[in-house]
């Protein structure tokens, strides 16, 4: 077998048709999910990588009532309740990584529903995210604008009816996946134009502010057969009015306050925080007028993490510039450059332009899924003339945290979430 052929390999998975978890005396019970495509019956693609057979179960009956919780059940699935029906285009019909994409857009778009939002989803983590009040179209083109690269071969999710001018933006770039909660009159029929486009019809997005404060049962499985159990993720922050003032007492008693955000970043904290709860961790978010500007993922040190998210937003940011100004990716201009007197001319204008406008990062807010250990990642940030900062709080140095935004020029604001967003 070629190597092109192996990701064209369906891998027959040799799971039960049925899985049935006993919770001590509580029962759940799952359907595996197959489709009838192209008159054969088919279930995923394969899992994580070719080789890996794997399957889809849907939580048919039963329920969770242990620890008092709000725990979701039988009849709220999304991506686990797909049918051939909602299956508009399978192209090469899914694998795994293509729904899991899809279910972590839905969790983030959970806390996204006030507004039409629009994710683009790169192996499991948003590449970028934008929300807006003028409509479906205007959020996923900011989407894609965050970082054009990183959407090459993306899943994107929208809260809302994909419309006309959504769907010439996909339609004119390589996506993987398109999901929506319906679409509007002749947009399947540009969508198809996309031949192995994945297209699929998604109710549930439409309902998602009926999750935003249950938990499902979150597993994890262990290297050694082992699995641990735990509660899933519950973002607390749904209003602006849910975020903590962020206030800390030294070594000697002085108490020291952060300035509170004005509105519209405190709306950009807010939409940022409901980001991170789909985002690896360690992770950093910078973000501007509902979107996403830069997203720093799975770095192991938090300082690290947002110089990761700086060096990616210039990056993104040069890019851009290159792409309007010559149709050539920043790379595709480098190599051009150097044997291209023009060329390297053109170069030379956008990296001056994006070191004087910092990457796009001034005006912009930050949050941190993890409290700050250091004032160093503070520090860092507002070199870059971000004005707002959300982070858990709890640090045993959060005065220091604090009086790194209170002695910034101008004074930075900060507000807790009161709880942790890691995601591992």
């Amino acid at each position: 077998m070629s190597l092109k052929e192996m990701y064209k390999t369906l891998q027959q998975d040799v799971f039960p048709d049925d899985m049935t978890i006993l919770l001590g005396q509580e029962k759940l019970v799952y359907r595996k999910r197959t489709w009838e495509l192209e008159g054969e019956r088919k279930g995923l693609r394969y899992g994580e990588n070719p080789d890996q057979p794997a399957a889809l179960y849907e939580l048919v009956a039963g329920e969770i009532t242990c620890g008092g919780l709000t725990w979701r059940g039988a009849g709220q699935g999304i991506v686990a309740s797909l049918n051939e029906q909602q299956m508009i285009q399978a192209g090469k019909h899914p694998g795994k990584t293509n729904l899991t994409d899809v279910d972590n857009a839905a969790n983030i778009l959970q806390y996204l529903t006030d507004y039409p939002a629009a994710l683009i989803m790169k192996h499991n983590n948003p590449c970028g995210a934008a929300w807006s009040r003028t409509g479906i179209a205007d959020a996923l083109e900011k989407a894609f604008w965050c970082d054009r690269i990183a959407a090459f071969g993306g899943a994107v999710v929208v809260n809302r009816p994909l419309d006309m001018s959504a769907a010439e933006l996909i339609a004119a770039n390589y996506f993987e996946v398109v999901a929506a909660p319906s679409f509007e009159e002749g947009v399947i029929d540009v969508l198809k134009k996309r031949k192995n486009l994945r297209i699929m019809q998604l109710p549930g997005l439409a309902r998602l502010e009926e999750l935003t404060r249950s938990a499902f049962l979150d597993i994890k499985s262990l290297a050694d057969g082992g699995i641990v159990l735990q509660k899933s993720f519950v973002n607390r922050i749904l209003t602006a009015c849910d975020f903590l003032p962020a206030s800390a007492s030294t070594a000697d008693g002085l108490t020291v306050t952060a300035r509170k955000p004005s509105p519209q970043e405190m709306d950009d904290l807010r939409f940022a925080w409901a980001v991170e709860a789909g985002v690896t961790s360690n992770s950093v978010i910078f973000a501007r007028n509902g979107a996403t500007i830069a997203i720093g993922t799975g770095e192991q040190d938090r300082v690290g993490c947002v110089e990761l998210a700086i060096h990616k937003a210039y990056t993104k940011y040069a890019d851009t510039l290159a792409f309007r100004e010559t149709g050539m990716s920043l790379y595709e201009l480098k190599v051009k450059a150097a044997t291209d007197n023009e060329a390297a001319q053109a170069l030379e204008a956008i990296e001056q332009k994006t070191r004087e406008e910092r990457g796009g990062l001034p005006g912009s807010v930050l949050v941190s899924d993890g409290f700050f250990p250091f004032r160093d990642g503070v520090d860092v940030a507002v070199a870059q003339g971000i004005t707002a900062i959300a982070q858990p709080g709890g640090s045993l140095r959060d005065h220091e945290i604090i009086m790194a935004c209170n002695e910034a020029e101008p004074q930075v604001a900060m507000v807790f979430t009161g709880q942790r967003s890691f995601k591992h």
